[in-house]
Order: C-alpha cells, then structure tokens, then sequence
C-alpha cells in the first residue's frame, strides 16, 4: 500500500514537497531549456497559464495513481530549484521509476543528488518496492553521475529506446536496490 498523501522529504540541502502556484516562475524558467521540456512535460510557452496548468498536473499524478511529483526546494531559503517524481507504472511487478531536473542555475550545488538519494529511499520503503530505476541519455555525464553518487548501478545502454525531442535515443539503464544502499 502506497501513500494517498504527499509526504514532504528532507534530505540537505533540499526539502521535497508538493508543487504550489508560487513555483510557476521556476516552471517559467526552463521553458527555454534546451533539453527539460524535450523530456519532460514542461511547456515550452514560458506562458504563466501553462505553467499553473503542469504544476495541476503535477497534482494529478497523486491522485490518478501515477506517481508523487515533487517540487525541489532549498531547505535553507524554501526557494524552488526543480523537480523529481517517483513514477509507480511498474509498482505491482516491484519496481519503480525517478525523473528529475533541475534548473540550471541552481545545477552543480548538490540539489540533484540530495533529492535523489531522498526519494529513492523513501520509495525502497514503501511496501512492495524492491528497486528503483532511472533512464539517463549517456551524454547526460551530470545526471548519471549523480545517480551514481546515490548508490545506483548502471545495467546497461538501453538502444533507442525512447523518442525525445522527435528522435529516438539511447538510454542508460540504471536501478537502486535496498542493499546497494549504505
């Protein structure tokens, strides 16, 4: 049985927690980023409207089943930094999956790893999980690297395996049991 509710984690130097409608202007940012509206749902219109309606649909994927969509925010000042979700699609078979971006002013700061290592913990504790995993393009060196600093282990290229941007790409497969944890 998984949560009904979102939980806010702490994890330093973040704290995970529910996207609010004063985070539009961090969803606003990275609307011109050249790769986090390719892979993920955040518009590209930079428009405040589209960016009220992704943080509703961040909302929308507690209550459809889908996952829990945080907002990543330093815990120090509460100022929002981006975004993680773990995605429960594959939960009756064990496992689940993490997405996560952070805007690049704020990338380089420890924010990715610490909510990382946050939710994949906190996702190996819920009943029924036994692994997390998370897809990364190899040329990603900043994204894998934080994966790795959390304690998953790269199983292997996934080829072309899923379409982003209008192209298809490769993957690396990467997944966290409870005992590669320390």
């Amino acid at each position: 049985m998984v949560p009904t509710e979102m939980p806010v984690l702490r994890r330093p130097p973040v704290l995970l927690r529910a996207f609010a409608d004063s985070d539009a202007a961090l969803v606003r940012s990275v609307a011109d980023d050249p790769v986090i509206p390719l892979a993920t749902t955040v518009p590209t219109s930079g428009t405040l409207p589209d960016a009220l309606a992704f943080i509703g649909r961040q909302h929308d994927r507690l209550v459809s089943g889908a996952g829990y969509s945080f907002a990543v925010a330093d815990e120090a000042g509460g100022e929002p930094v981006g975004q993680i979700g773990l995605w429960l699609r594959d939960l009756e078979a064990g496992r689940v999956s993490v997405g996560y971006w952070i805007a690049s002013g704020y990338r380089r700061r420890g924010y990715a790893v610490a909510a990382l290592d946050a939710v994949s913990r906190w996702g190996l504790s819920l009943d029924g999980v036994f692994r997390v995993e998370l897809q990364v393009e190899p040329w990603n060196e900043g994204s894998w690297r934080a994966a790795e600093r959390v304690g998953y282990v790269r199983e292997g290229l996934m080829r072309s395996w899923r379409q982003i941007g209008g192209e298809r790409r490769d993957l690396y497969l990467y997944s966290l049991l409870s005992s590669d944890l320390s």
